[in-house]
């Protein structure tokens, strides 16, 4: 049975593979934090982020969209982590037209399934208003066992207050980076139509011939360390881990 939260509110989780599934109504960025037990993040590479989508246990998506499957496998994190954040953020302004606040777009909602995709947990992202980055929900342990926990916490100063807040130093060059990768994304999704042909060119060329109707024309295991790909050919996660192996499933106390 799934259990709807509300903020604050808790749940225990039973697996450790599992996805995180995010609707919003307009494209959003989606990044993944690991957390010590006061949930402080320890450097850039506790954050997988479109510029870096991978990190033990962690995968997230390249680009803004406007749903996401976050992979999430808490047997790979290590004895350090205790909590995994997951981030939401509306695109920087610049990078073309699109809302600057979450007031103004549909409420993101958000679910923990496990790999079969049955829902373990959702919930539903509700009283936002000048805020452009909130931390939806987190992933945290507690004597041993992992629970889910509805957070809801939106910051209007965007993803460079929000890492600030869990205590990263470099919270705002590394915000500055997770926008550039997403305007690179953006850019890359977007080409650019052909050159125009002149009209002499154009009387020139042989038309093309008309066809008829009857013919056819996972995440990373071991320590946080820099991004690794997913899967195959990968390196280790960090100094003295194991070698990845692939997260098949998506991804804090009361």
């Amino acid at each position: 049975m799934t259990a709807e939260l509300v903020r604050g509110q808790n749940h225990p989780l039973s697996q450790a593979r599992l996805e995180i599934r995010i609707s919003a109504g307009t494209p959003i960025v989606a990044a993944a934090a690991l957390g010590d037990e006061n949930g402080r993040i320890h450097g850039v590479d506790w954050v997988a982020h479109p510029g870096a989508p991978t990190q033990p246990g962690l995968e997230v998506s390249r680009q803004a969209a406007a749903d996401h499957r976050l992979a999430v496998d808490l047997d790979a994190v290590t004895d350090a982590v205790h909590r995994v954040s997951v981030l939401l953020a509306l695109p920087a302004p610049g990078g073309g037209p699109g809302p600057v606040r979450f007031g103004s777009v549909a409420a993101p909602f958000v679910a923990v399934t496990g790999l079969d995709g049955s829902e373990v947990a959702t919930y539903t992202i509700t009283g936002l208003e000048a805020e452009s980055a909130v931390v939806a929900l987190e992933l945290y342990r507690r004597q041993g066992a992992w629970k889910v926990r509805a957070v809801g916490q939106g910051y209007a100063g965007g993803l460079a207050e929000l890492l600030t807040d869990q205590g990263l130093p470099e919270a705002v060059p590394l915000a500055g980076s997770i926008h550039e990768a997403v305007a690179k994304g953006l850019a890359r999704s977007v080409q650019a139509p052909p050159p125009r042909q002149a009209d002499g060119d154009r009387s020139r060329q042989a038309a093309a011939p008309a066809f008829g109707p009857d013919q056819g024309g996972t995440a990373p295991q071991g320590s946080p360390g820099p991004a690794q790909p997913p899967y195959g050919g990968q390196q280790t996660g960090g100094p003295g881990q194991d070698g990845p192996r692939p997260v098949h499933g998506g991804t804090g106390a009361v």
